[in-house]
Formats: C-alpha cells, sequence, structure tokens
C-alpha cells in the first residue's frame, strides 16, 4: 500500500512537472542566439569554401546543416518558454539576429549558386541531400522566427518582421532551387 501510495505521489509530481515546462530566461534565448550566429557562421564557411573543397566539403556542408537545426530548435522551445520580452531584452535579441542575417543570406545564395556543383559530385543524389536540409533548416527557421515575433516587444514588430521576411524568402527560395 504504501509503494502504491508512493508511485502516485511520483506520478503526480512527474505530471506536475510535465505540465509546467521550466521557464528560461531572456537570457538563455540570448545565449541560444549567439549559438545559432555560431553555427551559421561554420555553415557559410564551408559553403564559401565549396565547390573547391569538393566531395568532402559538401558532405561537411550537410553534417553542419544538423546542429544548426538543433540549434535552432533549442532557442525556439526556449524563446517560446520565456515569452514576452521586455524592451531591453527584445532589442538585444533583435540585435543578435540582425547580425547574423547578412551570414544566412550570403550561405543560402551560395549554395543556390553551387547547386550544378552539388550536383557533379561523385556521389549522386546530394541536390536531394541538400534539398532535405534546406526544407529542414527552413522548418526550424519558420518556427523560430514566430516565436521570437510574439514575443518581441510591440513597437520591435516591424523590425522583427523585415529580418523575419529576409531570412525566410531566402530559404524559400533555397528550398525552391533544389526541388527540381
Amino acid at each position: 500500500m504504501v509503494f502504491i501510495r508512493s508511485l502516485l505521489v511520483l506520478g503526480s509530481l512527474f505530471a506536475a512537472g510535465l505540465a509546467n515546462p521550466a521557464k528560461r530566461t531572456p537570457a538563455q534565448v540570448e545565449a541560444d542566439l549567439n549559438n545559432v550566429a555560431t553555427q551559421v557562421t561554420n555553415l557559410d564557411n564551408l559553403i564559401k569554401a565549396f565547390p573547391a573543397s569538393g566531395l568532402a566539403g559538401a558532405l561537411a556542408i550537410h553534417n553542419a546543416a544538423t546542429p544548426l537545426v538543433t540549434a535552432l530548435n533549442t532557442a525556439t522551445s526556449d524563446s517560446t518558454s520565456t515569452g514576452p520580452l521586455g524592451e531591453s531584452d527584445g532589442a538585444a535579441v533583435l540585435a543578435i539576429v540582425t547580425g547574423f542575417q547578412p551570414t544566412i543570406l550570403d550561405a543560402l545564395t551560395r549554395i543556390v549558386a553551387d547547386k550544378s556543383a552539388f550536383a557533379s559530385q561523385p556521389i549522386s543524389g546530394l541536390p536531394a541531400l541538400v534539398h532535405q536540409d534546406l526544407v529542414n533548416l527552413q522548418t526550424a527557421t519558420t518556427a523560430l522566427a514566430n516565436s521570437l515575433l510574439a514575443n518581441a516587444p510591440a513597437d520591435l514588430k516591424p523590425s522583427a518582421s523585415a529580418v523575419e521576411g529576409a531570412i525566410l524568402t531566402a530559404l524559400s527560395t533555397a528550398v525552391a532551387a533544389y526541388a527540381t
């Protein structure tokens, strides 16, 4: 009987923990976004080195996409858990994203330009792999952008929306380029 009661209490505590996920702080969201920036820079550098880096470079680009998707998903989760941001935190978040926006746009422009180089590698199917990576990045980026925009202070929403629009448009262009 004591065992059953203990099990019920433990189950109730576990359920309560699931119902109230840990609230994150704006500082955690900023740290997450700085990690995204690092991952984006790494991916951009690998794309810049391609096609000179050959097949190994193409595979490195693919392998760099996975931790970027993970970083985006973590930032989304933490942003959602944090909720609405105050003015200074919202401005800090916007500054971080605005800071790495040119790197994202460069990476996406370059990967579109390199489509034929991916197709010419000795392993068939690389463009399809890049397409899947881009779809995954688009999904994760859209979720993060939606969360950040929802939590941005009202006066920063137009600027945040413009940054979101530029990034998501470039992602859509890249996805479309590799869809065929």
